[in-house]
């Protein structure tokens, strides 16, 4: 077993503000919104280490993960919601639903070295594509605890959403 990942999760999923920020993610303005926020958010995770992001007061779980460019061989970073599971953590390409999968997912398939950023750390991570269809949808119904929006998201789309685990 390999040491565990921080958890550093601040704000509350039961607050008001998160009972309705849920909700809203799920719908398409709000992905939209949530989209725009992506650039906002990766500035707040970098310049905080990973200790705050702008879906914080929510009670979200966001990292940065900083993957290679699978064509352009440089490092491409983004924040993504994740569920902690001690030495585990576990990322999903959900894209917001949309039809293609976001570019993070083809460069972990490509190389699965990478790097997070949590709680203040940088540490460095190896990425496995969870396969097995039981744990795809154990890890899935966790990330629906985390906001409904996934639901829509798997929704809107015919694609398969990818889940990575990523470990020390």
């Amino acid at each position: 077993m390999s040491q565990q990942f921080p958890d550093r999760i601040w704000g509350s999923r039961t607050n008001l503000l998160s009972r309705i920020a849920s909700p809203f993610a799920a719908t398409k303005l709000g992905s939209l919104v949530i989209r725009k926020l992506t650039p906002l958010d990766r500035k707040v995770l970098r310049r905080t280490s990973g200790k705050y992001t702008v879906l914080g007061p929510i009670g979200a779980p966001v990292i940065l993960l900083t993957t290679t460019g699978r064509k352009s061989g440089q490092p491409r970073t983004t924040p993504l919601l994740y569920v902690h599971d001690g030495d585990t953590l576990y990322v999903i390409g959900s894209n917001f639903g949309q039809e293609h999968h976001p570019a993070w997912t083809g460069n972990l398939l490509a190389n699965p070295a990478a790097e997070i950023v949590i709680a203040g750390e940088r540490i460095p991570v190896r990425a496995a594509l969870v396969q097995d269809e039981v744990k795809q949808q154990e890890i899935f119904a966790r990330f629906e605890e985390t906001t409904q929006a996934y639901t829509a998201y798997r929704n809107r789309t015919a694609r398969d959403l990818r889940i990575f685990a990523l470990t020390r």
